[in-house]
């Protein structure tokens, strides 16, 4: 099992920047790739971003590439998501997920899923 741990969301205005934090504890070492995922009022859960645990390769969605930037400590067993020029839009749920392996850019590419942090941006 591995536990995952998000923070760091608030609100913000338009144009801001908040930086999400996700800390993961439990057999870490079977973990390939870890992904955030966010869910706005009445929308499916959508892709943002995910990086390889080795190796960094990085995916972003379209909607936020230029704009967020995903990395990892591995040392910390942690991941973070960078969020720049945030839009209204981009309010939601975020919830940071590890895989073993399947489609980075799916849900059913993830075993392990965080409880979510909060987003909010003010127009």
């Amino acid at each position: 099992q591995v536990q995952l741990v998000e923070s760091g969301g608030g609100l913000v205005q338009a144009g801001g920047s908040l930086r999400l934090s996700c800390v993961a504890s439990g057999r870490t070492f079977s973990t390939v790739t870890v992904g955030w995922f966010r869910q706005a009022p009445g929308k499916e859960r959508a892709f943002v971003a995910a990086i390889r645990w080795t190796g960094g390769q990085t995916y972003y969605a379209d909607s936020v590439r230029g704009r967020f930037t995903v990395s990892r400590d591995n040392a910390k067993n942690a991941m973070y998501l960078q969020m720049d020029s945030l839009k209204p839009e981009d309010t939601a749920v975020y919830h940071c997920a590890a895989s073993g392996t399947g489609s980075v850019r799916e849900q059913s590419g993830y075993n392990y899923w965080g409880q979510g942090t909060q987003v909010t941006v003010s127009s």
